[in-house]
């Protein structure tokens, strides 16, 4: 199968540490590749892939602020269209303006959501809704005026994920440093049970990071770490006794949790958006309301099997079920619309 993979511009792919959803397209380009299937990458020019790799971006334009975003997006997006009749499938993870694309070729294309960043997004989905397909990332995240052909929850390769058994006593947060995410929450939870936190993440809110998170960064109880690479992410959250995800807002899935239970660590969330779908609560970690009920879950933190957390990833969020999933998405849009050339034969 030919499948053109369009991934974001906005950092590498694979992303050398922040960039989920360019992490996910590089999981699945690489994961279709070693299966035999044709696959090109459309992704910034310093991206790596074993893939056939086309750019016209020459770094993500987050790690160059040189590069204006809009502009780069335009080319990025034509491009692979200027090209769409050469393949069977377009996975789009770049969000909602490939859509505006969709009339221009005859070869079907199928949308991962990676979550709404508003609703005033939703128009462009709905006008597209019926003409291409959407792929959900959890239950919790479909728009109930959308259809969509399958929810597929993210995989991760849980071979970069070293299970450890014999955790430290320090929590860990691992995320955006942003309100929506939690940071100060986070900060809260563990000043109160008297535990080392340590923090890591972009700083996507200056200003929320100036007033809530620096004030109380001493490198010894509190410590920020920064935007860590796979290797220091799987040594933080893997020796943490637990990690802290009390986010503000109705999270579409959130890889952190996955990685974090693949390490075997538990996870404390609060009990929003996907966080039901991906954490069974009392076995891999615990869903609460607020702060006060983490502050109490963190006292029970070591009724936790850590076993149990990874089992439940090597059960439900591994690559190989991603891609599986993905394939079967693939096969099933294709059965449903068989392009006719004008020899009258299918391909």
């Amino acid at each position: 199968m030919r499948i053109a993979m369009l991934s974001p511009i906005a950092w590498r792919t694979p992303p050398r540490h922040y960039g989920p959803w360019e992490s996910v397209a590089s999981l699945l380009t690489e994961g279709l590749v070693a299966r035999g299937h044709d696959v090109t990458l459309f992704a910034t020019a310093d991206s790596h892939t074993r893939g056939t790799l086309q750019a016209v971006c020459p770094r993500g334009y987050e790690e160059d602020r040189s590069l204006i975003p809009k502009v780069w997006e335009c080319l990025h997006i034509s491009e692979l269209f200027e090209h769409a009749d050469a393949y069977d499938i377009i996975h789009n993870h770049f969000d909602f303006l490939p859509l505006t694309y969709a009339g221009l070729t005859a070869t079907p294309m199928v949308t991962t959501i990676h979550g709404f960043s508003s609703p005033g997004i939703l128009p462009v989905y709905r006008k597209y809704n019926g003409k291409t397909h959407y792929v959900a990332i959890s239950e919790a995240d479909r728009a109930p005026d959308l259809d969509y052909i399958k929810t597929i929850y993210h995989g991760i390769d849980i071979e970069r994920f070293d299970f450890q058994p014999a955790p430290d006593d320090y929590l860990v947060f691992f995320g955006r440093i942003h309100a929506d995410k939690g940071a100060r929450a986070a900060l809260n939870i563990a000043r109160a049970c008297g535990r080392r936190l340590f923090m890591a993440g972009i700083i996507q809110d200056q200003a929320y990071y100036d007033r809530h998170v620096a004030p109380r960064i001493d490198n010894d109880r509190v410590v920020y770490a920064g935007s860590v690479g796979p290797a220091e992410r799987s040594r933080l959250l893997g020796k943490a006794c637990a990690l802290l995800h009390p986010i503000q807002f109705d999270e579409p899935f959130g890889l952190s949790v996955i990685e974090s239970m693949a390490c075997g660590t538990p996870v404390i969330a609060f009990d929003r958006g996907s966080m039901p779908e991906i954490i069974e609560n009392g076995r891999s970690g615990f869903l609460v309301a607020d702060e006060n009920d983490a502050i109490e879950a963190v006292a029970r933190i070591a009724d936790i099997d850590r076993a149990a957390c990874r089992g439940r990833v090597e059960r439900h969020f591994t690559i190989d079920r991603m891609l599986d999933d993905y394939v079967n998405v693939y096969e099933t849009i294709r059965e449903r619309t068989q392009r006719v050339p004008p020899c009258g034969k299918t391909y």
